[in-house]
């Protein structure tokens, strides 16, 4: 099973810069879609597969989407919270146990991006947002992990965290320790939602104690040809289905010319 996540940063730009092009060639059986950035009406339409789509109440803002080459069985826009459900940021599917395959609970997720806080308070206020955002989100992982054990389904939430974990999680750590993305708060929330026996870093586990794979470089200046990123875009997964994992990382394209994003695709095989 190939499951695949991207920040698409407009899905409509990342088709015209080659995004249906590189699904056909990868051929991934789930996708996880953030910043589709798109009404319903306007969601290019993607061969061979089904579309479960939340794209919020922000007009050309936001938007998570997840697409299966099985119809799902359920679909849950947001997590339950009804300050940030409309913004469009989280989406659910269930999907029945097929060729193999268990039953699973996939998410979409696109984390909100903070600010410093000791640049202002506007800029404290988006911070604190970010905060109750993950706090929120904390609680409902909890719930969804439990619903899916209790249904026989292993559980995986893929998306854009907008937190770098640790210092393998970005090129330049020492530059960014007050910066938003690698504050302390952040890092000890994301380290709080994963655990042996909760959610496991599927790319981390598979890679290792070493730097990256980064999955998000500025469009700015030659970050992207030097591979000065962060790692943000994250496959977090139920143990079982972790410990299926055989090979994942990042498709880095082979220039910023053919960059479909400022984020790559975090693409991981599970053989089950």
């Amino acid at each position: 099973m190939r499951v695949a996540s991207f920040n698409a940063n407009g899905l409509r730009a990342a088709v015209r810069r080659g995004f249906d092009g590189w699904l056909k060639d990868r051929d991934p059986d789930i996708v996880g879609l953030q910043e589709v950035r798109a009404t319903v009406d306007q969601l290019p339409l993607l061969d061979g597969y089904h579309s479960s789509y939340h794209p919020g109440a922000l007009a050309g803002r936001n938007g998570v989407a997840v697409l299966t080459k099985d119809a799902p069985v359920a679909v849950r826009l947001g997590f339950g919270n009804q300050r940030f459900d409309p913004e469009g940021r989280y989406l659910e599917v269930d999907l029945a146990p097929s060729r193999g395959r268990p039953g699973l609970t996939i998410a979409s997720l696109y984390l909100p991006k903070g600010d410093r806080p000791v640049d202002g308070p506007s800029a404290a206020a988006k911070h604190r947002r970010k905060i109750a955002f993950m706090r929120s989100l904390r609680a409902h992982l909890g719930r969804a992990r439990r619903a899916a054990r209790a249904a026989d389904r292993e559980f995986l939430i893929m998306g854009d965290f907008n937190i770098a974990h640790t210092a393998l999680d970005l090129r330049n750590a020492s530059a960014n320790q007050r910066n938003s993305g690698f504050l302390p708060d952040e890092r000890e929330w994301f380290t709080s939602i994963l655990g042996p026996r909760t959610l496991v870093d599927v790319v981390r586990r598979l890679h290792g104690e070493q730097n990256g794979p980064y999955s998000w470089w500025t469009w700015r200046g030659r970050a992207f040809d030097q591979d000065t990123g962060w790692r943000i875009d994250y496959q977090l997964a139920t143990p079982e289905l972790a410990r299926a994992a055989v090979v994942g990382g990042t498709d880095r394209e082979p220039s910023y010319q053919a960059r479909m994003s400022d984020h790559s695709p975090v693409v991981v095989d599970y053989r089950l």
